[in-house]
């Protein structure tokens, strides 16, 4: 990275690129965060099963941990864009709460979290529209993020409370 990095123009794996500055924090970042998700998935799970709720929004939630390949395979080496297609999965994890988890409204209330959840995930999808926000490349990466961390912040939340 020459120029400053942008957080609004420049792609989120620029920050792990090849021989950048900051490519071991931002690879230990994604490697740790992975990792951690799995045990925030086990753990829903748990709290799923012992209140008969659906897992599958919960199993979702899985494909976060899909961003450790970026991380490890770093741009601009051929594989980085490849190991973390999944990714953007997780996205089905609060469409699916909010199909599966009705008869449990009443306990989780999540279902406007999920739907500002889902929203905020899919404007990430904008990258495909690159005549919207045309200057905002990494903007519209970011509501990806955005939109997960509301989610598994509402999810965390919630689920302590039910045990």
């Amino acid at each position: 990275m020459t120029n400053p990095y942008n957080h609004l123009s420049d792609m989120v794996s620029e920050l792990g690129a090849l021989n950048s500055k900051p490519q071991y924090i931002f690879t230990t970042g994604l490697v740790l965060s992975s990792i951690l998700n799995i045990f925030f998935v086990i753990g829903l799970y748990k709290v799923c099963k012992t209140h008969n709720i659906n897992t599958i929004p919960v199993l979702f939630l899985l494909f976060f941990s899909f961003l450790a390949g970026p991380g490890i395979i770093p741009m601009p080496l051929p594989l980085h864009g490849i190991v973390g297609i999944p990714f953007p999965l997780l996205v089905f994890s609060p469409f699916f709460a909010l199909i599966l988890w009705r008869s449990h409204e009443y306990k989780l209330k999540i279902r406007v979290g999920a739907a500002l959840s889902l929203f905020i995930m899919l404007l990430g999808f904008l990258i495909f529209f690159p005549e919207i926000l045309t200057s905002y490349f990494g903007l519209k990466q970011r509501f990806l993020y955005m939109g997960w961390t509301l989610w598994s912040g509402l999810l965390a939340i919630r689920f302590l409370r039910l045990t």
